[in-house]
This record gives structure tokens, sequence and C-alpha cells, in this order.
């Protein structure tokens, strides 16, 4: 059933409908309002030109970010255990989207040394329970339902990137919570909060990204986190200013079949939710963004250590996953354990075959660029 709404409605409409959701109002503190104002602003303008579905749909993802965020908050108050988890060495993969994160993320993962964050987790943050308990939790089967329904209605969407309730996936769910998230570019046309994006200084998003982080990962303290997201690059500096051990797995790939790509699957998830966030409104948005993403990451990456980097080709994983899984262990000095490698293995033929098999079909000439534009974006 396709739901819409007349508009977006405001920020402190939006605020009161999380409250009401929850029963809570302790948003511990305000550093999220500015941004998610500047946002809903941008949504409920002619630039964004929003249908009924879109305003629904943004809505939703609005609200979402702050129910994240008053759960969240909730048991930061309740569990202060939390503040006394460790994170060391974490690994963080990210590059242009398209270029193998996600399957390098899950093969990485797959080792139980190892901890990523589910779905479910990164909408609705709690201390990880067991997983024979997972079924159990209403939040968890509301999601699991949602995506079944979803694999039906639109398999497309899940030949581009398939996903479920379990699957472990990107964190910038989280880095919402204050507000701050790049995510929101790619799903709609937003001038001003892309303006207002580019002169903050992420570091509260990522502090609060590692208090989640701490708080998931209650249960499990002694697991390494593997994290995933191409938004880090956008923040490399306040990603290490928080996490200033943290191992970077810096994927590569043609930038013209990335931007391709990208641009397919925006259009794929954003399909009816807008006159104006089609074609090559799409594709010019998608280009600024991921090549301002680009040049930050280059920038910054030179001020640390290059022993706390690795990088990966999308042609090598493709070919070889299971000799880039170990060369990344060789290259950070992880034990790479035959149980992790079998597991490795396992994964990666699963996800060649079946639901989980990737088809994804796309063109620059759709969005409106060409291949010398992308290069020129992308050189340095």
């Amino acid at each position: 059933m396709t739901r819409e709404r007349a508009d977006v409605g405001t920020y402190e409409d939006i605020a009161a409908a999380a409250v009401r959701t929850t029963g809570m109002d302790d948003f511990g503190g305000t550093e999220h309002e500015e941004g998610l104002r500047v946002l809903v602003e941008d949504l409920n303008s002619p630039e964004a030109g929003l249908t009924g579905r879109g305003n629904y749909f943004q809505r939703s993802e609005v609200k979402s970010a702050l129910v994240g965020r008053l759960l969240t908050q909730a048991q930061f108050n309740q569990l202060p255990a939390y503040a006394d988890v460790g994170i060391e060495r974490p690994i963080f993969v990210m590059g242009l989207p398209r270029t193998g994160t996600t399957a390098l993320h899950r093969l990485l993962v797959s080792d139980p040394t190892h901890q990523g964050l589910e779905m479910w987790l990164t909408q609705y943050p709690q201390p990880r329970p067991p997983r024979e308990t997972w079924d159990d939790d209403p939040i968890f089967a509301a999601m699991q339902q949602a995506f079944s329904a979803h694999h039906v209605e639109d398999p497309e969407f899940m030949g581009i990137h398939y996903m479920d309730a379990t699957s472990v996936e990107e964190c910038w769910r989280l880095l919402r919570q204050t507000g701050k998230s790049n995510s929101y570019e790619s799903l709609a046309n937003l001038p001003r909060y892309t303006d207002w994006l580019k002169t903050q200084d992420w570091t509260d998003a990522y502090a609060r990204h590692k208090q989640n982080l701490q708080l998931v990962g209650l249960n499990d303290p002694d697991k390494r986190w593997v994290l995933k997201n191409p938004s880090h690059m956008t923040a490399l500096d306040a990603l290490m200013s928080v996490y200033p051990d943290a191992l970077v797995v810096y994927t590569h790939r043609d930038p013209v079949v990335c931007i391709a790509s990208s641009c397919s699957l925006s259009a794929a998830t954003t399909a009816g939710h807008s006159d104006t966030y089609v074609g090559g409104v799409i594709g010019h948005t998608q280009l600024d963004l991921w090549s301002r993403a680009y040049h930050a990451f280059h920038d910054a990456r030179s001020r640390y250590d290059a022993a706390q980097f690795v990088d990966v080709a999308f042609s090598d994983l493709r070919s070889d996953p299971v000799g880039v899984v170990r060369g990344v262990y060789d290259a950070f000095g992880i034990g790479f354990s035959d149980e992790a490698e079998a597991l490795v293995r396992s994964l990666d033929e699963e996800s060649r075959s079946g639901s989980a098999k990737p088809s994804h079909t796309y063109s620059l000439k759709d969005y409106g660029l060409s291949e010398a534009q992308v290069h020129e974006a992308f050189a340095r």
C-alpha cells in the first residue's frame, strides 16, 4: 500500500511524533536540532519537489533518526556501564559507493571474532541480544516482515543492494542521530542542507557514533568492530579524532562506474518520491557529493600513519575475495584463523547465488553525465 502525505511537516511536529511513538522525551541534548531543522526546511521546499509519497518517506526518515536518538538516550541513562566498553582498533571500510564495500564488509564480519552493525540495530541500537532471541523481538520481527514484503514488491532493488534485518549494514544511521549524514543527499535535492553540511565539524557525530557502538557491543566487548560507510570519506579527521587507532580499508574502482551505479541506486530508492530529484539532478548532485568526499578523504589521509590504511582494488575483490581478506588481515597484523577463512569462503560462495546475488544495470547518460565530466571531477 502506497502511503502519502500533503507535506513533510515541521521539525517540531516530527519531534512530537517521535516522542509520542516512544513515550520518551529526553533527546540527550540539542546538537541534533540545527541540522535536522535545515533538512526539514529543505524537504518542504520547491527544490526538493516531493510528491505525496516522497513526503511520507522523507518524514519517516527524519522521525526514525529522532526515535533512534530517544531510544538510545534512554539506554545510555539506564545502562551507564556502556561507557566503560573499550573499542580498540576498529576497522572502517570506505570508498566510493559501489566499490565493493558491502561485499568486503560482510566478508570481514563473518569472522566470529568480529562484530558489525546489523540492520535492525542500526535503526534502534540496544545491547545486542543473543541471536536465538531475535525472532521474538517485536522491532526485529516488524523490520524483517517489512523487508520480506520489499523483496516481493521491488525485486530489482534487492538485486542492486540486498538486505534484510539480519544483514550487517552501513552505520550512517548512527551519525544521523546528530543531524549529520550525507545519506540524505542521496535521497533528495537538498541545496541548503548540502551547503550547511559542508561547513560542519563532524566530531560530535562520531562521538555519539562511538557511544552507540559501546551500547550495542555491551554484550560482546571482546569482539573487534568492523564498520562500513562511504560517507566516512567526508569526515576522516573527525573519525580519527574519536577513533585514533582506527584501521581503514579503502576500496578502489573506476569512478565512472561508481557514479553511474550510485545514481541508479538513488533513482531506485527514490522512485516516485520527487518531481525534481530525477535524471540529471540526481547525476549532478551525486557527482558533486562523491567527488567532494573523494578529495576530502585523500587530502586528510596523508595526515595519519600509513600503517593504518590498506587499499583494495574492486577487481581483486571480485577475482580473489578470500585472498583480499587475508591481505587485509596481514596488513593490520591480525591473525586469520582457519575458522575465519572457512566462514569467509562460505559466505562468498553464498553471495554469488540465490536472493543475495547482485544484479544491476546502469548508464551515465540516464543521469545527464559524461565520462569526461566524471574524470574531471575526480582528477587529482
